[in-house]
């Protein structure tokens, strides 16, 4: 096989597992607890299972019945998907992660995008589940493309009415800091913080 065959094999294997990962993470309520299965440690090579007692999940969330409109509600949310890593964090290593893939590198607990889309996607399929989202709805990961490498993946939702797409997107931040909203439009061109 020439080296560029194997190349090219290579980066159609990365882009696959890349794929298989963004598959949604299970999320499960029994009785007066949540479960979710959390991935770290970049592209979901380690997992664990996170328990949410329904006491701390309903202090974490507890401002989303609170929003007035959509607006108010992105504002909340991002709020409490910050919050869910926290609490996750009492439970797996994900409490390293600092926004990026940088300053933790190396570091067990660390999560990519790929991580980050499929995670925080399973805290909002959670809260939909609760009803706790009423103003928008939960879509598939979505992702950003440049220079057919580059890539970059976030959780993703869209106004019930009106239809107008947000992404979620905590990869941006620390873990424990609110996650970052953004019109997907805005997103799509390159926007978030700088990390």
């Amino acid at each position: 096989m020439s080296p560029k065959t194997c190349r090219i094999r290579l980066v159609l294997i990365g882009m696959a597992t890349a794929c298989l990962s963004l598959l949604p993470a299970r999320a499960q309520t029994t009785g007066e607890e949540a479960q979710i299965e959390l991935c770290f440690n970049y592209g979901c090579l380690s997992r664990q299972t996170v328990v949410f007692s329904d006491d701390r999940f309903g202090t974490a969330t507890r401002e989303l019945a609170e929003a007035r409109d959509a607006a108010e509600e992105r504002e909340h949310l991002a709020r409490a998907v910050g919050r869910l890593y926290a609490l996750a964090a009492e439970q797996t290593p994900v409490g390293a992660d600092q926004g990026g893939n940088y300053a933790d590198a190396g570091v067990s607990g660390r999560m990519d995008c790929i991580d980050h889309s499929r995670n925080t996607s399973a805290f909002l399929h959670l809260l939909a589940e609760r009803a706790l989202l009423r103003w928008h709805r939960v879509l598939p990961p979505t992702r950003r493309m440049r220079f057919f490498l580059l890539q970059h993946f976030s959780a993703q939702i869209e106004e019930t009415e009106g239809g107008g797409r947000y992404v979620v997107d905590s990869w941006f931040v620390d873990n424990g800091e609110p996650a970052v909203i953004l019109t997907l439009e805005d997103w799509k061109r390159g926007g978030g913080p700088d990390v």
